[in-house]
């Protein structure tokens, strides 16, 4: 089946819930209003549901390959690319200064999920890339900067991230790569990376690495962990390539899912050491990692909405063409196509509703990360950074583990048929397994949320957000509708065990952290949950206003009824995960290790 791309969905969120006019008036996104996204976005989808989409089941038959220390990606893969890159796609969101569009997240988070849906493997080398141009502009001197961003930018070379070891996964405390200082300033690295996405390919000419390593006499543990660039091909000091990099894939992993994504083992340092070069000072690397992996982060958790939207298309089209049994209501006479079953829609309507959910918090979350980068005003750039940095881990976490539901449902959805890869919807199970575990996992994401984000402010941020979300409860009280009605009954419950789970973590976390932290995945996944709802019922405002106009009558019906689906349905969980996070963490920890 064909990927069409939700253009209206993502314009509605963009306008209404993201408010792209007020992204609009912050300096250097003057350009960049409705009109401007509108025509993007639409060009965007074209090019997606053209070009990239053919290719993803082409990518699960025929992945890439590996072949005396070469990889060949799937056929059509490095056209498409060369086709990506000359249409600016890469450089949408990057600065003008380094040939990039410079335009705002708040549209560039909605193409990065259409190149997702169409080919998720695909999108992986420009997700990197855009983590590795994140940190080189934040932390490169400007000679990194001048070598390598343009280059990046444009799609002429591509980036990657080097952090996992063998004995180092999300523990980097443990990476054991070491960098030896060179009398002209550069250094050499030697040691083995696992994992790397797009580590090797011939998409591009030249792939720029970003590695992590110690330095010798470094501290120990992540305090002495250092960044460096170490390309595949050296650069020369006129821009064109130099010799071969002392850094070689040795194999590529075989994968459950997002088999067309080369997932390499490099070796740095088996002839005489890489040639690197620091990123900023010695012993900081892992800050300035974090740079790309919050990038990364929030990009995979578009993944997780992007593989979703794509599953939940497949099984809306099957549902409407696959005839079996008869209506239990009798409308109809005979045997009819399985959208008119009950329980088939219901599972539809979920799909929809954590889809259209997950994606305009995502799409809030775009736009906070905007006016905290581009406001003018210190305060209101404080606040948004305060909401985007707590929204990244329900992003990344809520959405991916949404895409794991929404997908086995869209095989449920086939019947048998969903469980034979013919037909296709296994491929988007199995490519969002991945979703929750790389770039760290939901516990990871857990973690964060409920340390840095939750506990470090005393709860401030938190009990920020559900003010707004007490907001918006009372204008749907004052809406006198019974759809509004009942929605804002819904949020309201689930805020306030939201509420409730906020002053646990913040009350017990240093007294019994055991306790907490036992509770952190069901926290996160609350957190997601209320938010995305409370995205869906702002959304029914809206759309009842515009429905009172006239506008757009069938759009709006779907999404007031999308809404309602969600309070009914998916916001009444919440309650049930404040019970687990409250009252649930001594059952966890009660049994002992050797009792497993």
């Amino acid at each position: 089946m064909s990927y069409t791309a939700p253009v209206k969905d993502m314009l509605f969120n963009i306008e209404h819930l993201a408010r792209i006019d007020q992204v609009a008036q912050m300096p250097g996104f003057e350009e960049a209003g409705l009109e401007t996204a509108q025509a993007v976005l639409e060009e965007c989808a074209k090019f997606n549901e053209g070009v990239v989409a053919p290719l993803n089941w082409e990518g699960d038959q025929y992945p890439s390959s590996f072949h005396d220390g070469k990889v060949t990606t799937t056929p059509g893969f490095k056209e498409a690319f060369q086709q990506y890159a000359a249409g600016g796609w890469q450089g949408l969101q990057h600065p003008v200064d380094f040939d990039g569009q410079g335009l705002p997240k708040t549209i560039g988070a909605a193409c990065g999920e259409m190149l997702n849906s169409a080919n998720l493997s695909f999108a992986l080398c420009p997700l990197l890339t855009d983590g590795a141009i994140e940190a080189l502009l934040t932390a490169g001197s400007e000679q990194l900067k001048a070598s390598y961003l343009s280059r990046m930018v444009s799609g002429q070379w591509t980036g990657t991230m080097n952090l996992t070891e063998p004995q180092a996964g999300s523990d980097l405390a443990l990476v054991r790569s070491r960098a030896e200082p060179q009398a002209d300033g550069s250094y050499r690295v030697f040691g083995t990376k696992i994992f790397i996405t797009y580590g090797e390919h011939d998409l591009t000419e030249n792939i720029v690495h970003l590695v992590l390593a110690r330095v010798q006499g470094a501290p120990e543990g992540v305090k002495g962990i250092s960044l460096f660039v170490c390309p595949k091909f050296l650069v020369n000091a006129d821009g064109t390539l130099g010799a071969r990099n002392d850094v070689h894939c040795v194999s590529i992993e075989h994968k459950l899912g997002i088999k067309a994504s080369p997932t390499a083992v490099l070796q740095y340092g088996d002839h005489g050491g890489a040639i690197g070069y620091l990123v900023g000072e010695e012993n900081r690397g892992l800050e300035y990692m974090f740079i790309m992996m919050n990038s990364a982060r929030y990009a995979v958790g578009v993944q997780g909405i992007a593989v979703a939207e794509r599953a939940y298309q497949k099984a809306v089209g099957y549902a409407r063409e696959r005839v079996q049994s008869r209506p239990v209501d009798g409308s109809l006479p005979g045997s009819a196509p399985i959208i008119h079953h009950p329980d088939v829609r219901r599972m539809l309507m979920t799909m929809r509703a954590l889809t259209e959910g997950s994606r305009a918090m995502a799409s809030v979350a775009a736009a906070a990360y905007d006016l905290a980068h581009h406001h003018p005003e210190p305060a209101t750039r404080k606040q948004n950074a305060a909401f985007y940095e707590f929204m990244v881990p329900l992003v990344k976490g809520f959405s991916t583990e949404m895409s794991l539901e929404v997908t086995s449902l869209g095989v449920q959805v086939h019947g048998g048929m969903g469980f034979i890869e013919e037909t296709g919807a296994a491929q988007y199970y199995r490519d969002a397994r991945i979703l929750t575990i790389y770039e760290g996992t939901t516990a990871i994401q857990a973690n964060d949320l409920v340390g840095r984000k939750t506990a470090r402010d005393g709860g401030q941020t938190a009990r920020a957000i559900a003010a707004q979300i007490e907001a918006t409860e009372a204008q749907l009280l004052n809406n006198g509708s019974g759809e509004a009605e009942a929605v804002a009954r819904r949020l309201k419950a689930a805020r306030e065990a939201f509420l409730e789970a906020v002053d646990f973590v913040v009350g017990h976390v240093k007294a019994d952290p055991n306790a907490v932290f036992a509770g952190s995945v069901p926290y996160l996944m609350l957190a997601g949950n209320l938010v995305a709802g409370w995205q869906l019922a702002r959304a029914l405002l809206v759309a009842q206003e515009q429905a009172a106009e006239g506008q757009d009558l069938a759009f709006m019906k779907a999404k007031i009824v999308t809404a309602r689906f969600y309070a009914d349905h998916l916001l009444t969980r919440v309650p049930g995960l404040r019970d687990a996070i409250v009252d649930g963490a001594a059952s966890v920890m009660a049994l002992a290790p050797d009792g497993f």
